[in-house]
């Protein structure tokens, strides 16, 4: 007869890693500890991924369609010592066989709360023994938390076993009770995890490995009690406030993880020659199984030292370095990014220092369909403004958005200087479409002109090629000698506006410190140095 306790505990673990999935991206982000290179949530899920593809091996070669409790427990305690990486992966696979070891025997026994306080209790046990420093603050707290919490808990209770003819309802609605309780104190461990150590405070973050081990407990929950059930949601966690976290033991280059077979093997006499090569050493397993992990520099001095030992069945080799890198370009990406086309080194740097990925249009400011789809894909979002600031640009930029997989809107904006002007109110937490309805009210509001030299003769005979002509917008509104040309193009611009924005050019005739407007009384002046081409100053009115 199929032992329900069996198919219980597969499907506890399948909503388990199902709600560790939602999550796993959090988790990564939040990893600081002990190492920064954000792969906590994805080696906690790649140890329960092993579990449940045991469990449906075992399923499917089984005789019967059910294998035995301790058929169970041993193929759980291998599988997830065989699928664990990194030191979270490691240490979870650590609680779950000696979970495991209390759930899954005796044959016959009902998982009451007596037996989950067991299992937590040698969960704990285990991962404790597991690693040579623990530290207070991790998913070591978390886990020894929630043992002594159930302990309490069963303390409590009126009923603290199970009939043998309990039924099923009766069972999950007693073990709910029991692990409500484990839940409860894991979460507040979580909370102040910051208090316990140090890199996690500093980071402004909870220990990921800890949000993890809670996660997965709520989803055991939910396959005990139902989806519908209305359980207490986990708050979300914001990733790291600090940019480049490194704990001292991130100087080391590579993550190894290595499956060691053989017989007679110690753990306790690979450990010390492991860590000549390297720290944050873990070695678990029996003695015929090893697992060996360790952030060291000299992978073929690990291997050569293991080989001493028994023989390599499997290696994993993650490049930390590498991991930090992705993490950090992950954790820099926003929801929306503005790209725009510049030309001028100096209003090039004002875009940048607007957070604007920015296009090189060269001198006549007229860059490829080509060089703006680079600029859309090489900016950190999935939505993208794109201003391509030049009448001459807005087919080109039209193209290039539609080229895109990402979304991204083109704003009309025919001016560097109203493109400046209107970004500094760009939020990059909030959709292109809502970036780009305020960009394009900015500007709505803000006059743009310039003084210039003539590029050609007046057609109706007003100015020659090379003489100073001063535009609103598209218009020529003043022209002749320079000084009255610039005085006559600020005031018409000026006039009502509260900032008047004047870009310098690459040869501007007066340099800016020398300026001296004919300012309306209330309006103030910002002046820039834009390195632009062609154009003496660029002005911009609000």
């Amino acid at each position: 007869m199929a032992d329900p306790s069996v198919e219980r505990f597969k499907s506890v673990v399948s909503v388990a890693y199902a709600h560790l999935e939602t999550r796993r991206q959090e988790i990564n982000d939040l990893n600081v500890f002990p190492v920064a290179d954000g792969d906590t949530g994805d080696n906690m899920a790649l140890t329960l991924r092993h579990v449940i593809d045991e469990l449906d091996r075992l399923q499917r070669e089984s005789a019967d369609g059910d294998p035995s409790r301790p058929e169970i427990v041993r193929a759980v305690a291998r599988a997830a010592l065989m699928g664990a990486r990194g030191n979270s992966g490691v240490i979870l696979s650590q609680i779950i066989r000696g979970a495991a070891e209390k759930l899954a025997t005796p044959p016959g026994t009902l998982i009451d709360p007596e037996l989950i306080e067991e299992a937590l209790s040698n969960a704990s046990d285990a991962a404790w023994a597991a690693v040579r420093e623990p530290a207070e603050g991790t998913m070591l707290t978390v886990i020894r938390d929630m043992a002594e919490a159930v302990r309490e808990r069963r303390a409590e209770l009126a009923q603290r076993k199970l009939e043998p003819d309990a039924s099923e309802e009766e069972q999950n609605a007693l073990l709910a009770e029991i692990l409500a309780a484990a839940l409860f104190a894991g979460e507040r461990a979580v909370r102040h995890s910051p208090e316990q150590l140090d890199v996690l405070a500093e980071a402004g973050v909870v220990d990921a490995g800890a949000l993890g081990l809670v996660v997965i407990l709520r989803g055991a929950l939910a396959a005990l009690v139902g989806e519908e059930a209305d359980l207490p949601e986990l708050p979300r966690y914001e990733p790291t406030r600090v940019r480049d976290v490194h704990h001292t033991e991130s100087r080391f280059k590579y993550c190894a993880n290595f499956i060691l077979i053989g017989e007679n093997l110690d753990a306790r006499a690979v450990v010390p020659r492991l860590e000549e090569l390297g720290d944050s050493v873990l070695v678990v397993g029996d003695d015929a199984t090893l697992k060996a992990h360790v952030h060291t520099d000299d992978i073929e001095a690990v291997k050569a030292v293991l080989r001493e030992f028994g023989a390599i069945e499997r290696e994993d080799i993650a490049d930390m370095h590498e991991q930090e890198a992705e993490r950090a370009a992950r954790l820099a990406r926003t929801r929306s990014k503005a790209v725009a086309v510049a030309g001028g080194e100096g209003i090039r740097r004002l875009f940048e220092e607007l957070g604007v990925q920015v296009v090189d249009g060269g001198p006549t400011l007229n860059p490829s369909t080509n060089d703006l789809l680079k600029g859309i894909e090489a900016a950190p979002a999935d939505e993208i403004v794109l201003l391509p600031n030049s009448k001459n640009v807005l087919m080109a930029a039209e193209e290039a958005a539609r080229l895109s997989d990402k979304t991204v809107i083109v704003v009309p904006c025919q001016t560097q200087q109203g493109a400046l002007v209107a970004l500094v109110e760009f939020d990059p937490d909030d959709s292109a479409e809502v970036n780009a309805a305020r960009i394009e009210e900015v500007l709505a509001d803000t006059r743009v002109g310039g003084v210039a030299p003539a590029a050609k003769d007046d057609v109706e005979g007003r100015f020659e090629r090379g003489e100073t002509v001063g535009f609103e917008g598209d218009e020529v509104v003043a022209w002749g000698e320079l000084r009255a040309t610039l005085d006559a193009t600020v005031q018409r611009l000026a006039e009502g506006a509260e900032i008047l924005t004047v870009i310098a050019g690459a040869n501007p005739p007066i340099p800016l410190e020398e300026l001296d407007l004919p300012l309306p009384d209330g309006t103030e002046v910002e002046t820039y140095e834009g390195g632009q081409q062609h154009w003496y100053w660029l002005l911009a009115a609000q």
